[in-house]
């Protein structure tokens, strides 16, 4: 604005006045204006004055205090009414002039006073009443949604409100006086719906307190049909008396026209009385219903109630009653697509499965289930044997309309055949099955191919396998029991081909998927194994060799973390099996937690107390806690369950030892080599108790240790030499370095190892020889030996020294003086060097 400069008016200028500007829009005098200064400081510099204050909205629009549109002059301001000068934000305001005049468009001003500003009128009584009614028709629809939904809670509390709005609307009427329009239905629908939400929650009483207001009230017209479902609650709560009550009540108030609602309720009593066990009058009133409007249900049930009855006569003629009702059902050739039109094919592929052809579907299954189901349950009992009352039903069908049920009737005969296990009979049933049309063809061969399998005759089961599939390409049993074959021949590979097949044809096959679980896990294929099987777990929750097979697969992939997880979740199926414990026990022992192993060990051992490996181990858990003396009634159990084999009664010996009973383990030494003569690690035990004890038995205990090494090695002289004929010598030389076997050993079979048991290397070389000696016997005599060579006696000394089968002891704290032993103990006795042990 600073360069804004003005031309010096020129007569003979033409352009002279052009750039010339108004007097209100020069601002070069703007600095030196005291009331500019004044309202810019006054809006930006400081705040206004607060003791005189604008009028409210509401003075404004009553009229008290200045007029709306009306610009007050003050004393030298341009027109502010607090004495504060406002900055102008426009040449002219609308409707204003410089003097301030007030804006009358209207010519309102010679009219004398603008009326006030007249409010909105509130909501009348009967638009108020309407919004509450749509309110609770609105919490209605949520409660009747919810209740679809499955949300039963959520459902009931906005029927409790439905109903204290209701209550509410009711309330407002009376004060409103508009009584006279009360809606009745809109009360009933809260009501009725209130009800349903309660019994849907199982509050019964409530729910009956509710009908029985709707069902009192007069004004409520056809109300007595909702006994039905008071009886329906009746019936809930096991009170069958009063549920007949309700019911016999509701059917009287309706009327014969309603002919179907009757019949629903008739057949609700026959189920009462079926349930009370009142079978004649059941019977009366499904007799009533199949009289009237027979259907396959209540031909089901008349069938049932004869069956209780057990008058075969009338389960005949039910039977019979049962096949004369009428399926309204097309035949299905009006769905196949017969013709060139290409339209008409179209029509024919939406409507094959549209809502009304799976209805009709649906209704021809619940048909067939009910012949077939009477079938099976009159055929053993309306004649003298099994397979006559069979045949009689199944002729009884041929000649009725549902002629195709006669086939699966008979395959259902050779199935009862095979539960009774007359193989023989189901065979030959099957049998006759094989010139039939093709899918009866292909049942009756898989059946067959099953029950050859079942009796180990794979190749006729593989045979009927494969006329199986030939006769239905997608008949997935079939393959399943192919590829049962082809495991059985340990071809796992061509088996898992099979159920791979299976599979792709129906994947939710739950024999295709466990088979091919265990076919993987046969192949080391673990990831893959399980896999399948948890598959199978998510379809068939709980079953027990599921949930083992898995966490035996997270065993075998080192996993045990979910090994145990999966172990303790079989356990919470089957909690008495001993052998799920002990797998838990060794996935513990094997982290190191003895505790909890040792916990599991026991209750598999309390669970089955004859499995030797859980008593070896928890034998072992003992002397390795130092606690001998507890593990000596588990050495004494397997030493009761192997009679013939020592390892037990030296554990048992060795317990006492340790333990510091040297005298009872002295007696049970003795007692092993009395039954064990031979035994060699026992002789040398009692030698070193005997020195140990000082008792004079141990010279007889070595000598008698000496015969028996002379004797083994006599006899592994004979065993090498007979063997490996010239060579006697070195095999006598070999054989003198080893030590004597047990006599359970000379009949060819090697004694376990006891655990915590080091043999040295003697005992280690030694060998049987009765394994090659041809079974002869073992004793030995002048004519054993070889003649061709001089006998020379062994110089070699007697070897006592023994391995302690416990393992050695600890070693005792030092905390006492060492006894003095008497070194002439043996003085007296004639003893040689080479008998004393080591």
């Amino acid at each position: 604005m600073d360069t804004l400069r003005f031309a010096v008016e020129d007569d003979d200028d033409l352009y002279s006045g052009f750039d010339t500007v108004h007097p209100a829009l020069d601002t070069r005098h703007l600095q030196s204006d005291p009331g500019f200064q004044e309202a810019v400081r006054t809006s930006h510099g400081r705040r206004p004055p607060t003791q005189s204050r604008t009028p409210g909205t509401a003075m404004r629009l009553t009229g008290a205090g200045p007029r709306l549109g009306t610009v007050q002059q003050g004393p030298g301001t341009g027109g502010s009414s607090d004495g504060l000068r406002r900055p102008m934000t426009s040449m002219r305001g609308t409707g204003y002039t410089s003097q301030g005049s007030a804006f009358d468009p209207l010519n309102q001003a010679s009219k004398g006073p603008a009326p006030p500003l007249i409010s909105k009128t509130e909501e009348s009584p009967e638009e108020k009443i309407k919004s509450l009614e749509r309110r609770v028709m609105g919490l209605i629809e949520e409660s009747c949604l919810a209740a679809s939904r499955g949300e039963i809670r959520l459902a009931l509390d906005r029927a409790k409100e439905a109903s204290s709005k209701e209550r509410s609307l009711i309330r407002q009427r009376e004060q409103a006086g508009l009584s006279d329009g009360h809606n009745l239905d809109l009360t009933f629908s809260v009501l009725f719906n209130l009800a349903n939400q309660y019994a849907a929650n199982d509050m019964y009483t409530e729910a009956l307190n509710t009908y029985q207001v709707i069902t009192k009230d007069r004004m409520f017209n056809n109300s007595g049909r909702l006994r039905v479902n008071m009886g329906n609650i009746h019936y809930k709560m096991g009170q069958y008396s009063k549920a007949i009550k309700f019911y016999r009540m509701a059917l009287d108030q309706v009327p014969n026209t309603h002919k179907s609602m009757r019949i629903k309720i008739m057949h609700n009593i026959g189920l009462v009385f079926v349930r009370m066990g009142q079978y004649s009058e059941a019977c009366t009133s499904f007799e009533y219903i199949m009289q009237e409007e027979a259907n396959f249900k209540t031909g089901l049930d008349l069938v049932t109630a004869y069956y209780a009855l057990g008058d075969k006569e009338r389960m005949k003629k039910g039977f019979l009653r049962l096949l004369e009702c009428q399926l309204d059902i097309d035949d299905d050739e009006k769905y196949t697509a017969t013709s060139d039109d290409t339209q008409a094919n179209l029509i024919l592929e939406v409507i094959r499965n549209d809502p009304l052809r799976k209805m009709e579907r649906q209704m021809k299954q619940e048909a067939e289930r009910s012949i077939l189901t009477a079938a099976k349950l009159i055929s053993p009992v309306i004649e003298s044997t099994f397979s006559a009352g069979y045949n009689w039903c199944v002729d009884a069908i041929k000649n009725s309309q549902y002629a195709d049920l006669a086939n699966d009737l008979e395959i259902n005969k050779a199935v009862m055949y095979l539960r009774q296990k007359n193989f023989k009979d189901a065979v030959e049933t099957l049998k006759m099955f094989e010139k039939k049309e093709t899918k009866v063809a292909s049942t009756a061969a898989t059946n067959l191919s099953f029950l050859y399998f079942l009796q180990n005759e794979t190749d006729l089961a593989d045979n009927y396998a494969q006329m199986a599939r030939d006769a239905n390409g997608y008949n997935d049993a079939a393959l399943v029991n192919l590829g049962n074959c082809c495991y059985k021949r340990e071809d796992y590979e061509k088996a898992r081909e099979h159920y791979i097949a299976a599979l792709d044809i129906d994947a939710s096959c739950v024999e295709a998927l466990y088979n091919l679980g265990l076919t993987n896990k046969k192949l080391g294929n673990y990831e893959e194994a399980l896999d399948s099987l948890l598959k199978m777990h998510a379809i068939v929750r709980n079953y027990p060799p599921v949930v083992y097979q898995i966490a035996h697969l997270y065993q075998l992939l080192l996993d045990n973390d979910q090994a145990s997880e999966w172990y303790l979740q079989l356990l919470g199926l089957v909690p008495t099996d001993p052998h799920i414990h002990q797998r838990l026990g060794q996935i513990f022992d094997s982290e190191g937690d003895k505790q909890q192993a040792y916990q599991y060990y026991f209750d598999s051992y309390r669970y089955f107390p004859s499995n030797l490996e859980v008593i070896d181990w928890l034998g072992s858990y003992f002397i390795e806690h130092q606690v001998a003396e507890k593990a000596i009634s588990y050495f004494e159990r397997a030493a009761l369950m192997q009679p013939d084999e020592p390892k037990w009664q030296l554990m048992v010996a060795a317990c006492h030892r340790r333990s510091g009973n040297y005298q009872q383990a002295l007696q049970t030494y003795k007692q092993i080599n009395r039954r064990f003569p031979e035994n060699v690690e026992c002789l040398k035990l009692l030698i070193r108790l005997s020195s140990d004890l000082g008792l004079k038995e141990a010279t007889e205990y070595a000598l008698e240790l000496k015969k028996v090494e002379r004797v083994q090695e006599q006899r592994d002289i004979r065993a090498t030499s007979g063997s490996r004929p010239g060579s006697r010598r070195s095999s006598s030389r070999a054989s003198r370095s080893g030590s004597a076997i047990s006599s359970h050993e000379e009949a060819g079979v090697l004694p376990p190892k006891s655990p915590g048991s080091r043999p040295s290397a003697k005992s280690a070389r030694s060998i049987p020889g009765s394994a090659l000696s041809g079974g002869r016997s073992t004793r030995l005599s002048l004519n054993d030996l070889d003649e061709t060579e001089p006998y020379i006696p062994s110089n070699k000394e007697v070897d006592s020294s023994y391995v302690d089968p416990l393992g050695p002891l600890q070693e005792r704290p030092k905390t006492s003086l060492r006894r003095k032993q008497d070194e002439d103990e043996f003085a007296d006795d004639d003893i040689g060097d080479d008998l004393l042990p080591e």
